[in-house]
């Protein structure tokens, strides 16, 4: 019972094709389709299979996709060890690129895992988030994006009312804030407009509402979720730094997810991209290039926008933004990203030592089942 069954998966909306190999052992091809009863066949194969060859442990490998966890809860219930990839982290040469087959693809992530299992080689594992955290973050999202859809129909407008060379109200231009008052002027002014013009104008109004309104309700869901057991003492915590708000903590809990995977500053850095590439060999040994943007986009979003506000408001952020950038023309962006990359150690440190909650931790592994289906089977 020291064999190892190794399955390389080319994972699509329709259809699974699998790699799969003992050890060593040439890598024999199946199909399965993806849906639920494809996939539970699919795992009764893999656990007959290890048990017809005495294996007791199962890895099977696939590229995060949107496709989701859903398959790798599936394994893991089942005791399969399952390891999501990230696709940009896996190797890939310039021919590889020229010549891709689904067949291909499973071969190489195959060989990836067998080389990982075998030898020890460096595997690109994605972190996978239990359901809970999933759940959160998909409700934070779409909080984000309606954000984000809301500031674009305000610009359709600004920008539909200037090449008309419409201005807008002087009380308006004071604060630019998008009130009832100013609403109820754009309504008025639709009716003044070219026929073929007022219905395009009474369409960005009309979507500018319904967004603002299901941004409202989600902020109340938010709110709600902020207030849970798992969430309530790190959004307390971070809210009480300069900038930070309800929707920077929440952004900054959910997508990091278990803190405890870090170890240090420079690992919560790297993983969000706010750490200098490099292009170093030979001689050249001190060549540093712009940030990696790696990892979560949004959390990067929200940060500047905290650091911003952080500059506005707080004197000691001011003072620090001020001294890094210096006289140095276009060195204001620089500093507003080593603002940020400190900003996101500091929540770091105040939310986990806040305490992690079990809810948003790795689960522990679960047990092989089929050594006891072919103890079993021996015993009867």
């Amino acid at each position: 019972m020291n064999q190892v069954t190794i399955v390389g998966c080319d994972l699509h909306d329709r259809d699974m094709l699998l790699k799969v190999a003992l050890g060593l052992k040439p890598s024999h091809e199946k199909h399965f389709l993806n849906h639920q009863d494809g996939r539970l066949a699919m795992v009764e194969y893999l656990i007959d299979f290890a048990v017809k060859h005495g294996s007791d442990r199962i890895v099977f490998v696939y590229e995060a996709s949107g496709q989701g966890y859903g398959l790798c809860d599936l394994l893991s219930d089942h005791g399969i060890q399952c390891w999501v990839l990230s696709p940009s982290h896996l190797p890939k040469s310039a021919k590889s690129k020229k010549n891709k087959t689904d067949a291909k693809d499973a071969q190489r992530l195959f060989e990836v895992a067998r080389a990982h299992v075998l030898a020890g080689n460096e595997l690109p594992i994605v972190w996978t988030p239990p359901q809970r955290l999933r759940n959160d973050r998909d409700l934070v999202r779409t909080r984000l994006e309606s954000a984000e859809a809301c500031t674009r129909i305000k610009l359709q407008i600004t920008t539909l009312l200037k090449r008309h060379g419409i201005a807008l109200p002087e009380w308006f231009r004071k604060n630019r804030n998008w009130t009832r008052k100013f609403v109820s002027w754009l309504k008025e002014l639709a009716q003044r407009m070219d026929e073929v013009i007022t219905p395009v104008l009474q369409a960005y109004v009309e979507r500018f509402e319904t967004l603002s309104k299901q941004i409202a309700e989600l902020d109340k869901h938010v709110r709600a979720l902020s207030h849970a057991n798992r969430y309530r003492a790190g959004v307390t915590a971070l809210c009480e730094l300069p900038g930070v708000g309800l929707i920077t903590a929440m952004t900054y809990l959910t997508e990091m997810g278990d803190l405890s995977r870090f170890s240090n500053r420079r690992q919560v850095a790297a993983y969000l991209g706010l750490c200098p590439s490099a292009f170093e060999s030979g001689q050249a040994d001190d060549r540093k290039g712009h940030i990696t943007r790696q990892g979560p986009g949004r959390v990067r979003k929200v940060l500047c926008q905290a650091t911003w506000t952080a500059i506005r408001v707080d004197e000691t952020t001011r003072e620090t933004w001020v001294r890094i950038k210096g006289n140095t023309k276009g060195c204001s962006k620089k500093a507003v990203v080593a603002i940020m990359r400190k900003l996101a150690i500091v929540m770091w440190h105040k939310a986990f030592g806040a305490g992690v909650s079990e809810e948003l931790m790795t689960p522990p592994p679960k047990p092989p089942c089929w050594i006891q289906k072919q103890t079993l089977g021996q015993a009867g």
